[in-house]
């Protein structure tokens, strides 16, 4: 083990990976360097040339976010809808699948390796199969129920409701495979002293389960801020609820050439995920190895 890890700390190999996150980061410094150029120069020369003739401006961001002078963009009122749907998309699955990986791993009662069975296999269903069922339910052609009849802002539960039953199955696997590498002395410890699964919940288990709680967080934030088809699907499209990805559909224009708002306009939207991890790289870190060995 200690020879494998001194290989890989080795010259050689740190140059490489640091040769591959130069390559692997040129495409986002590209991006940023269009979204500062000036129309004319963006359609006429690659972006690589503002090295040797820097000439660099914000009216793309200007128009993108408040329209400008033609009424175009407005990217700004489709940020909020972003925010407005991707918070509660996030906070819904953690909160119910810590709930119920935690009744998986801890709790013993019938039918408990079925249901962990059922859970892992609802995975494998792609996400497109889904989207008409959901249209049928909302709009209660599905097993009788009634129609949700939701218009405007209220649309906003469809796309929630959607994103939350996607996340589930493999939010409750991860959660579930984490929480239950927990030392069980100490959660016996816990309820020797008289613990009430409640007790455990908060006091015990949730902060031992940060760091795959906000690796599961990030990871569920970046797929639905980044999401277009159940968005386009489920919250009508209009400017009171479409978010940010359905707008930078329309910002490539009729012939698609106009690259100057939507470098900016993709820019602004990659914006929110990248800082997101970077303020929560070191959790995330630890997330993905929490739960990988016991003890």
């Amino acid at each position: 083990m200690n020879g494998i890890r001194e290989r890989l700390a080795s010259r050689a190999l740190s140059s490489v990976a640091v040769l591959i996150a130069i390559l692997w980061t040129t495409p986002t410094l590209g991006l940023l360097l269009s979204s500062l150029r000036p129309e004319e120069d963006i359609k006429t020369t690659g972006w690589w040339t503002v090295f040797g003739a820097p000439h660099l401006t914000l009216d793309n961001y200007g128009e993108v976010l408040s329209g400008g002078g033609n009424g175009s963009g407005r990217l700004a009122e489709h940020f909020v809808n972003s925010v407005v749907i991707t918070l509660p998309s996030v906070l819904f699955p953690l909160v119910l699948a810590f709930f119920a990986a935690y009744a998986l791993a801890w709790i013993d009662f019938r039918g408990r390796d079925a249901l962990l069975v059922g859970v892992f296999a609802l995975q494998v269903v792609p996400l497109q199969m889904a989207l008409v069922p959901l249209l049928r339910l909302f709009s209660g052609g599905w097993l009788f129920l009634p129609a949700w009849h939701l218009t405007g802002p209220a649309r906003f539960g469809q796309v929630w409701f959607a994103h939350t039953a996607f996340a589930l199955p493999f939010a409750v696997f991860l959660l579930h495979h984490f929480l239950a590498a927990l030392p069980r002395d100490l959660i016996e410890a816990a309820r020797v002293d008289g613990a009430s699964h409640g007790t455990l919940l908060l006091r015990i288990v949730l902060p031992l389960a940060r760091p795959a709680l906000v690796s599961l967080a990030v990871v569920q934030f970046v797929w639905v801020w980044n999401d277009l088809l159940v968005a386009l699907t489920l919250s009508g499209g209009t400017a009171e609820t479409a978010p940010m990805t359905v707008r930078l559909v329309s910002l490539a224009g009729t012939y698609g050439s106009e690259w100057q708002r939507l470098t900016a306009g993709a820019f602004v939207a990659a914006l929110v995920p990248l800082l997101v991890f970077f303020l929560l790289r070191r959790h995330f870190a630890r997330g993905l190895l929490a739960g990988s060995v016991k003890g």
